[in-house]
């Protein structure tokens, strides 16, 4: 259930600074316990800079969902179209490329309300397929994503800092004529 006072909408470029903080913040309050400094400090400056994520928010393909809660912000996710690993290659697909909720709204549904947003705009665009890849130790992320109906297909290298880790991809399908 919905915590009291939080919905979800599509985010504008105006809000790419507080989307480019969350992110930073979210990713090393979910990492940063099983990365070393060194290895941390590398990713978030130089594949995770706040200017990057900035950049990323009203480019082409990507649509941002935003969850707030009594209008603080709460959590996001990142969508990106078409953007197939080989194994969903001809297929019509949207990844969910980041969700992330606030340490302290973790387990209050934002997570739910994002993936419920997430997977009806799949629906609206016609998508067959809505993917996404999770860290393999994330037992928690992946727990919730296979309750959402969301099964593991393939496996692709991620890395963080110097450190090369491996992420499941998993994918639910949509459409009747969805095919593997």
């Amino acid at each position: 259930m919905l915590v009291t006072g939080t919905r979800v909408r599509i985010a504008t470029p105006a809000d790419a600074s507080m989307i480019a903080d969350m992110s930073r913040r979210t990713f090393y309050d979910s990492f940063a316990k099983d990365n070393t400094k060194e290895d941390m400090d590398k990713f978030m400056n130089e594949q995770f800079s706040r200017e990057l994520l900035m950049a990323e928010v009203g480019a082409p393909g990507n649509i941002f969902i935003v969850a707030e809660h009594n209008d603080t912000p709460a959590g996001y996710v990142r969508l990106r179209e078409n953007n197939n690993p080989p194994e969903l290659r001809g297929l019509e697909t949207i990844e969910i490329a980041r969700i992330y909720a606030e340490t302290a709204m973790i387990g209050k549904g934002i997570g739910k309300a994002l993936m419920e947003k997430s997977i009806a705009i799949a629906i609206e665009k016609k998508k067959q397929t809505i993917w996404l890849g999770v860290w393999e130790k994330n037992f928690r992320a992946i727990e919730f994503y296979t309750g959402w109906g969301f099964r593991k297909f393939s496996e692709h290298p991620f890395v963080v800092g110097t450190d090369v880790q491996t992420d499941w991809l998993m994918k639910k399908e949509l459409l009747p004529d969805a095919r593997p």
